[in-house]
């Protein structure tokens, strides 16, 4: 009896198999699974086609160039490209102009879509400021290095009476005390109170021929003298002609046995003109020379 059973489960078993067979095999299914395909497949090409349409895909507008440019030159051309932009970020570059676009991204010359943002980074419309550091009981060449450090300079050493020589009493800028931590542009000249000692002490003047601007200053410092007038002669018109002037002329001459007071001033005159520079061995007396120039040159200054 239980095996009649067994042959009846194994009865309807192949009857439902062989069921499902005939029905996935036949005319009606096949063509309802064909529609079903080919319904999924068209929605997947469509939404492929929707999508590339919405996103422009394979097009795009080429990133000009923006750097060197303002805001307001940079809006026009962001507006005609169908582009925006957003200024993220600003440096301090001393040699470009204030405000001009310094970086970009993306990139001049890459395909982006149109509303696409691009993000600027531009030079500061306002200078650097820096602090100024405390250089109170520094050597002068310690107060330079520490000055040079912060973006600062070395404006006029100012000596005073003091048990002290050469170390700084104090700090001045534009003739009046400044106090470490204050914030002033980059670049600022500080002056510096100096402790000339007890005694009158006295300091050979340097050759400073031939030497730049910058170049004279930081060599009568070297010997804790300043520079007083420094004139510039009719080669000198253009602000490179300024870079590239040196020192024809001093005054006192860095004669031999010729000595100034700690803080005093040396006068000196400038040009391009090599010529100005003549050797010795070319002069019959060259203070004669420097006498008779004076009145020439003193006709160029302005």
């Amino acid at each position: 009896m239980f095996g009649d059973f067994v042959l009846f489960l194994e009865a309807i078993q192949n009857q439902c198999l062989m069921s499902f067979i005939k029905t996935i095999t036949s005319k009606p299914f096949l063509t309802h699974l064909a529609i079903v395909l080919g319904s999924g497949l068209l929605l997947i090409v469509l939404a492929f086609v929707a999508i590339n349409l919405y996103t422009l895909h394979g097009e795009g507008h080429s990133v000009p160039d923006f750097t060197g440019l303002t805001e307001q030159q940079l809006s026009h051309l962001a507006e005609q490209k169908q582009l925006r932009y957003a200024i993220i970020d600003s440096v301090h570059i001393d040699d470009m102009p204030r405000g001009v676009v310094v970086e970009q991204e993306p990139h001049a010359g890459e395909l982006v879509k149109r509303n696409r943002n691009i993000f600027l980074t531009i030079n500061a419309w306002s200078p650097e400021k820096v602090q100024v550091p405390n250089l109170v009981d520094y050597s002068i060449r310690n107060a330079r290095v520490m000055l040079e450090s912060f973006g600062l300079t070395v404006g006029d050493l100012i000596f005073v009476p003091s048990e002290y020589t050469n170390l700084v009493l104090g700090q001045h800028l534009n003739g009046k005390p400044v106090q470490p931590g204050t914030q002033v542009v980059k670049g600022t000249r500080i002056d510096l109170l100096v402790g000339q000692g007890l005694s009158s002490q006295m300091t050979a003047v340097p050759n400073l021929k031939g030497l730049s601007l910058e170049d004279a200053k930081e060599e009568s410092q070297r010997v804790s003298l300043n520079i007083g007038a420094a004139i510039y002669d009719s080669t000198v018109v253009t602000g490179p002609d300024t870079l590239a002037a040196f020192v024809w002329r001093q005054s006192p001459a860095a004669s031999p046995g010729n000595q100034l007071n700690l803080g005093a001033s040396i006068d000196i005159w400038l040009t391009t003109d090599s010529a100005l520079i003549m050797p010795d061995s070319l002069a019959s007396d060259p203070s004669e020379w420097d006498n008779e120039q004076t009145e020439t040159e003193e006709e160029k200054f302005y």
